[in-house]
């Protein structure tokens, strides 16, 4: 019984049962104290008076000065002890006790044990003040708490391949009512179409959001100075709630959400079975109302669905009378093909913008391009991955001038320099190996450098020798060539057959 420990209250028992006259063997029969403690208890009430029935009971102040235990100093000192100021930097800058006692022995010769460091770090983080929290309350419709969660996995509602998912989930702050939808990923779309069921669910806007910092709402997180994302402060102005973002690093900021979290995950997920994603979100929203809503929440202990009902919902932000238009904000850089890059399509602006960075603004159906907040273009919202939106007029001239000149312009165009010259085009096109575009092309644009009645002699000449290829008739009209007579027919017989000096073996015999 030496070593155990008495409160004030039991101490005072005592006192009262050695005023009564009970001796120090009764007062052991009854099991409150031993006798050897009862009687050095007695001792020290007798030295102060404490046993005389008339005079009042000591307080627990001055029972303790008497009978509480003098803890010992330590007798020996931490071999670490000369480093104390540097472990306390390093504990600041959270770094490990095995990292600590490598650079003591490293840098300083220590020779003690890592158990010497890992006691010095529990001292030290003894006579530091314990770390203290409030509890944040909130009014009803004042503000709500938002947050991803791991969900589970679903098939494919058509290749029932399996896909991971996440649970969005919104609490109200005042009344614990939430709601919660299963997503395939965590995207800027998404979190903004989640918002905005999540307001016609509640049927009203909470005055503020609270949310932690993930990529599809901050860009920048900061505690002072975090900047939104253009998409989501557009959300906000739309519906008329304010951003609240937590400090980095701080989820008990959002500690609500994050028990909400806990339960859906714990309470709905398991032991159920969903055929895809569409099923997962009926059971997931029944759930909420006929399970989640009228549980006696452990916090309000009422009814989140009721105390929603009854006191919150008349609070909330009415809905805007026209929904916002919840679109995706990003910027994008212009590519040397004068087309920018959105979900993996491409769409195209005027060349002159070429290397520079410009805003795109993605709705459901419509995509603009900004320069300086001045529209630039529109397109249609591309439907698949890969596809190419172009407007004519935004290609370079050179660009423009290739891709307009496709085969039935380049008939025209030579229609219009000569009934020869079209001769040559047709030859081109008729090759049924080699595609000659770019050999019309050519040709017809040399129209423009030597006139329509020089290129008509040289493409003349081309077929009277049997050679209509852009290069030949480019060597004749560089020599000068179509300004000249057309040879003997003999010659050109002649230079069909191979050559000037070809002969056939009859030619040659005779």
């Amino acid at each position: 019984m030496s070593k155990r420990r008495f409160e004030m209250y039991q101490y005072r028992q005592v006192l009262l049962r050695m005023r009564q006259g009970d001796s120090d063997r009764e007062i052991a029969r009854s099991r409150l104290m031993g006798r050897p403690k009862a009687c050095a208890v007695r001792a020290v009430a007798d030295e102060r008076g404490w046993l005389d029935p008339a005079a009042p009971l000591p307080d627990d102040e001055a029972l303790a000065s008497a009978f509480a235990r003098n803890r010992r100093p330590p007798t020996c000192v931490s071999t670490l002890e000369p480093f104390r100021e540097q472990i306390a930097r390093w504990l600041q800058s959270g770094i490990q006790g095995t990292t600590m006692h490598a650079a003591l022995s490293r840098n300083h010769g220590y020779t003690g044990s890592y158990s010497a460091v890992r006691r010095f770090v529990q001292a030290h983080a003894a006579a530091l003040p314990p770390a203290t929290t409030m509890r944040l309350d909130f009014a009803p419709g004042e503000a709500a708490q938002v947050d991803f969660g791991a969900g589970p996995v679903v098939p494919h509602a058509r290749t029932g391949q399996a896909l991971k998912t996440w649970i969005f989930v919104m609490t109200l702050c005042w009344s614990r009512h939430q709601y919660a939808e299963l997503v395939l990923d965590q995207s800027v779309a998404t979190w903004l179409g989640c918002h905005r069921r999540a307001f016609e669910w509640f049927g009203g806007v909470p005055a503020r959001i609270i949310i932690d910092n993930p990529k599809c709402a901050i860009t920048r997180a900061c505690t002072t100075d975090p900047v939104v994302q253009r998409a989501y402060a557009a959300c906000a102005e739309g519906y008329g709630f304010k951003i609240s973002p937590c400090p980095p690093r701080d989820p008990q900021k959002k500690g609500i959400v994050e028990s909400g979290v806990k339960y859906v995950k714990g309470s709905f997920v398991p032991t159920r079975d969903f055929r895809d994603l569409t099923d997962g979100n009926r059971q997931l929203h029944a759930w909420v109302l006929d399970q989640a809503g009228v549980r006696c929440h452990g916090t309000t202990r009422e009814q989140p669905l009721q105390r929603f009902a009854d006191t919150e919902k008349a609070l909330l932000q009415p809905l805007p009378a026209v929904p916002p238009e919840l679109a995706v904000w990003a910027q994008v850089k212009v590519h040397r093909d004068a087309h920018v890059q959105f979900e993996k399509a491409l769409y195209s602006v005027p060349f002159r913008l070429l290397g520079q960075s410009l805003w795109l603004k993605a709705g459901d159906t419509s995509v603009w391009v900004f320069q300086d907040h001045q529209l630039v273009t529109t397109h249609p919202r591309a439907t698949s991955a890969g596809q190419r939106l172009c407007v004519r007029d935004h290609l370079p001239p050179d660009a423009l001038a290739w891709s307009m000149a496709d085969p039935q312009h380049c008939l025209a165009a030579a229609e219009r320099i000569g009934p020869h010259c079209r001769r040559v085009i047709e030859h081109l096109f008729a090759n049924r190996v080699l595609d000659n575009l770019r050999a019309a092309q050519g040709v017809v644009r040399l129209a423009g450098q030597h006139g329509n009645a020089r290129l008509e002699a040289a493409c003349e000449r081309a077929l009277a020798f049997a050679d209509p290829r852009y290069r030949t008739i480019k060597t004749i009209l560089a020599r000068g060539l179509d300004q000249q007579a057309l040879t003997t027919q003999v010659e050109i017989d002649l230079y069909r057959r191979g050559g000037r000096f070809c002969r056939t073996p009859s030619e040659l015999l005779h």
